[in-house]
């Protein structure tokens, strides 16, 4: 009789959840198993009549249909398991891989050979967990062996064949790895020696230049990298005999940015400066595994000091606290959905467990070497003896991590699925609870709530002092990889590209920023993480709020002392957050110069606006410091860039309306011309001379003529020049050049140091298409013929515009001649009808090209800002030849006179300028916050509120957009057809 070695221990086997197809494949199944070469058909015929051995087969056959194949495969395994035992089985398979014929053997039969070999382990493995003769212990200890051998296997293989490359002088024909100066680290699961069924494998590939005895044709690091591919690729490549493990390497050193092999020395800089607790954490679980185990090792040596701190300050722990305050924990009251549920990252998972002694292990275990162990019930029960952890919490954990283990394996089992998920299905779930061991659904679903309910009130009560960092949902970002419940958090808060912004933050952690270089740094950055990102979530725009808060870490040169104020100051964190996410303009200037927010954090920007003398005064005061022409260039564009950040945080928090902005603005434009003219002409006449007699001034038109820029509006400019003897004088330098070119290159100069990109970007966008004959003209326009043409050739729409024209800078004289013609222009008496008619076509001839329906769009919008003003330049144009006081280039300032002259009746003027100064209050807001965007259904609730606070009666959004609608109706249809149409 032959005796069962392992069928005598055994344990409760589950029973097939589909028995019907179990019997068949059994009785199918024993037909190919008695044709077996090694053991005779007699002993197979015995064997498979005793009830415990057709027990456990009908338990495969009825529960698993990848065990199924794999005993059809196999049946020989399962005959030497049965005959000889499992483990003389198991030392079997191992030691064959071992073997020098094994891993001399060219790549694709290894490759072929290990692919058998796992499947062969795999069913002995499963053999032994679901007979109950092995337990999990040891299933967790067999599987973690096998992957040290193949993984060692492999890499002789690959060495082996770099040696016929001529890349390795010296090769131990017996152990290749031995000495070979390239080691490997096992992580994770496999560090630990708890690898489970279908798991990955989490490597480390290190080598010692020192040691390293290589002939490299490149470089050694192209070569290692090589051979870390040829490693991946024997192991993890799906080929027609499988795979043997996926190989993950992304728990290097700064993964995202290193290579696939690491040197020893780098890994050491790497650690003793950037490291992170996270890492920390997951080095207590690293061990050699395969090459060069002294390598190994003193490498894992060197590092004690990283791992286990003898001193851990308080901002220490905190940040190790904040690896599980970074999840949403729960105190284990709450109900949780089986159907679904994943048992290893979801709420009371495997995952918690491990953390919870993690945690403990790095905080406890620089003092105290007992508690340095890999394993995680070891790890626990280490912590319990020491008294760091409750002896009752630890036996829960541990008795709740062997029963999730379990649960782990037979849910992978059932189709080789790297798969931690409850199935949906209630047939599914039926199978998973009968294959586990549980007859009874409702047993199982009832055992498996209440364990994920003991482990998550655990985990929960372990920091319950200390705040969650996950103020939503998961916050976490410590680790190589997204966490799914970070990704669904991150789009619940609004922000369309979760794995982006991960991945970003991540790099933040690696120290890729020069702000998160220091320890201290990435320990304040993960406490602060939630808060920075919460208030990022409730601004106009999250997804941009969080690009230029990139940029805005990028350029940071430090982030201590910053991330230290934010911590104490938490409104200032949300102030930062509210500029890059509700003004993008401000936005960009604070990335690109983070000193500004020196003027946020003492409060100088909230100070009053200078005014236009003391403006001129401060540019003047910066210029004389310049060292050339592009430093004036740079320096100008610095204090702009300052000064439009003051106006724009001003408007922001509502310090200022639109209206004063506008004029800010305006002024803030008109000083950078007057300033900077002078040292344009400086350089240019140093080449080209002057022109004797000869001058030029800049006339601003539109938005800026009027006063009323906002901060997307681009200059609208006019040159004009006079000379002696017209367009033919000439200038008098060593490159002379005729008045037409001298003036207009000097206007284009001009334009170039206002619209050019340098370092610090530049100032504006320049349009110079209104002057006489727009583009088809020259740029700079002579004096007499600028004014025969306004008075002989222009449109009706071209004096329109004049309305707006302000002399900026130039002589004094100059000045005084361009405004006497310019009043000589508009004060000149017109055809009453043909002004009317020209007026009335003009703004029909806008309307039906643009088309706007859209009533936040208040430029053009019928009843909007082009209506006011088209209202506005029809009755200057129209009275201005009898009552020249009446005009002004500011809307609000010439519809006062027109009042004031009894030309506009006082009530028409009042809702003209009301909503007049209702629209650009709202047109001021939305540039700074949503640019040209007008669609108010993507308008956050931020600015919704904004919105409703700046407008007088309002309560509501509608309120606002009511009160758009009346205002348009009005001026529209009550104003604008009684006027013009």
């Amino acid at each position: 009789m032959v005796k069962i070695n392992f069928i005598e221990q055994q344990g409760d086997i589950p029973d097939p959840t589909f028995n019907d197809r179990a019997l068949i494949e059994l009785e199918s199944w024993k037909e190919h198993a008695l044709t077996t070469k090694n053991y005779s058909s007699t002993i197979i015929a015995e064997i498979l009549e005793n009830p415990s051995v057709k027990e456990l087969l009908l338990a495969i056959f009825g529960n698993s249909q990848f065990l199924t194949q794999s005993l059809w495969h196999e049946p020989e395994i399962f005959h030497s398991a049965v005959i000889h035992g499992l483990d003389e089985t198991a030392i079997k398979i191992l030691s064959s891989i071992q073997k020098t014929t094994f891993w001399k053997a060219k790549p694709d039969l290894v490759s072929k050979n290990l692919r058998i070999a796992k499947r062969r382990f795999s069913l002995l493995v499963a053999i032994g967990d679901i007979s109950g003769f092995w337990s999990l212990d040891i299933v967790l200890r067999m599987l973690s062996d096998f992957a040290d051998c193949t993984v060692e296997s492999a890499l002789a293989n690959v060495l082996y064949q770099a040696s016929l490359r001529g890349n390795r002088p010296e090769l131990s024909e017996e152990n290749p790895t031995k000495d070979s100066g390239i080691a490997i680290l096992g992580m994770g699961k496999l560090g630990a020696k708890e690898l489970n069924y279908s798991s990955d494998i989490d490597l480390i590939v290190l080598f010692d230049e020192k040691k390293l005895q290589w002939r490299s044709t490149k470089s050694i690091q192209h070569d290692l990298h090589r051979i870390t591919l040829d490693l991946i690729k024997l192991l993890s490549s799906r080929t027609k005999y499988g795979y043997v493990f996926r190989t993950d390497l992304r728990l290097r050193p700064d993964a995202g940015a290193s290579p696939l092999a690491v040197s020893t020395a780098a890994a050491e800089r790497y650690y003793e400066n950037l490291g992170q607790n996270w890492e920390r954490a997951a080095m207590i679980k690293a061990r050699a595994i395969a090459g060069d185990k002294t390598v190994a090792n003193n490498i894992l040596k060197t590092l004690i000091p990283f791992i286990w701190r003898k001193n851990l300050d308080f901002s220490a722990i905190q940040d190790i606290h904040s690896i599980k305050r970074q999840i949403n924990a729960h105190s284990g009251h709450q109900e949780i959905a089986v159907a679904g549920h994943n048992i290893k990252v979801g709420r009371g998972g495997i995952r918690e467990i491990e953390f919870y002694a993690q945690t403990q292990q790095l905080i406890w275990g620089g003092k105290d070497e007992s508690l340095r162990a890999r394993g995680t019930c070891d790890s626990l029960r280490a912590l319990a003896e020491a008294g760091r952890t409750e002896i009752n919490a630890a036996n829960d954990l541990i008795s709740a991590y062997y029963f999730l283990r379990h649960l782990e394996h037979r849910l992978q089992m059932v189709a080789d699925e790297q798969t931690h998920t409850i199935p949906l299905s209630s047939e599914k779930i039926r199978h998973l609870s009968i294959f586990s061991g549980f007859n009874d659904t409702e047993k199982f679903t009832s055992a498996l709530t209440s364990n994920l309910k003991i482990v998550e009130t655990h985990y929960a009560k372990l920091f319950e002092e200390s705040p969650s960092l996950g103020r939503t949902g998961n916050l976490v970002f410590t680790g190589t990889e997204d966490d799914p419940d970070t990704i669904s958090t991150l789009k619940t808060m609004g922000f369309s590209d979760g794995s982006a912004i991960a991945t970003t933050i991540r790099g933040w952690h690696h120290g890729r920023v020069k702000s998160t270089r220091s320890t201290r740094a990435r320990e304040l950055l993960t406490e602060l993480m939630p808060q920075f990102l919460t208030a990022l979530s409730e601004t106009v725009d999250a997804d941009s709020a969080f690009f230029h808060f990139n940029n805005f870490m990028t350029n940071l040169p430090s982030g201590v002392q910053l991330f230290s104020l934010f911590h104490a100051n938490p409104k200032l964190l949300k102030l930062l957050a509210e500029v890059m996410g509700s003004a993008p303009s401000l936005a960009q200037q604070l990335s690109r110069n983070p000193e500004l927010l020196d003027g946020l954090l003492t409060g100088d920007f909230y100070a009053k606006l200078s005014n236009k003398v003391d403006l001129e005064s401060q540019l003047d005061e910066k210029l004389i410091h310049a060292r050339d022409y592009e430093d004036i260039l740079d320096i100008t564009r610095r204090w702009t860039h300052e000064t439009h950040f003051q106006i724009g945080m001003q408007l922001l928090r509502g310090i200022i309306d639109g209206y004063s902005s506008g004029l800010a603005l305006t002024d803030v434009a008109d000083v950078v011309l007057k300033c900077l003219l002078p040292h344009v002409e400086k350089t240019f006449i140093e080449q080209h001379g002057k022109i004797p007699g000869g001058d030029m001034g800049i006339v601003a038109m539109g938005k800026h003529g009027g006063r009323e820029l906002t901060f997307l509006s681009d200059l609208d400019l006019i040159f004009i020049y006079k000379s002696p003897y017209g367009v033919s004088s000439v200038s008098d330098g060593h490159k002379p050049l005729l008045a037409s070119q001298y003036f207009a290159r000097l206007a284009n100069r001009i334009v170039s140091s206002l619209n050019s990109l340098t370092s610090e970007g530049k100032l504006y966008d320049i349009d110079t298409r209104l002057r006489p004959s727009g583009n088809a003209g020259p740029i700079a326009s002579e004096l007499s013929g600028f004014k025969n043409y306004f008075l002989n050739e222009a449109w009706t729409w071209e004096h329109m515009a004049l309305t707006r024209a302000r002399f900026i800078t130039g002589s004094k004289e100059l000045a005084h001649q361009i405004n006497n013609m310019l009043h000589e222009i508009l004060c000149s008496r017109r055809d009453t009808s043909q002004l009317r008619k020209d007026v009335a076509e003009m703004r029909i001839k806008i309307h039906r090209e643009r088309k706007i329906t859209n009533k936040w769009k208040l430029q053009n919008i019928r009843g909007g800002l082009v209506d006011i003003e088209f209202i506005t330049q029809y009755l200057q144009l129209l009275y201005a030849s009898d009552n020249p006081d009446i005009l002004s280039t500011e809307t609000t300032l010439a519809l006062n006179n027109l009042v004031k002259s009894g030309l506009l009746k006082k009530d028409v003027g009042n809702d003209l300028e009301n909503a007049r100064n209702y629209y650009k209050n709202i047109q001021s807001l939305l540039r700074l916050t949503v640019g040209m965007d007008r669609n108010p259904d993507k308008f956050p609730e931020a600015l919704r509120e904004r919105l409703i606070r700046q407008s007088q009666n309002t309560n509501t959004f509608k309120d606002v957009e009511d009160t758009l609608d009346l205002y348009q109706r009005e001026v529209f249809e009550k104003h604008y057809k009684n006027i013009i149409e």
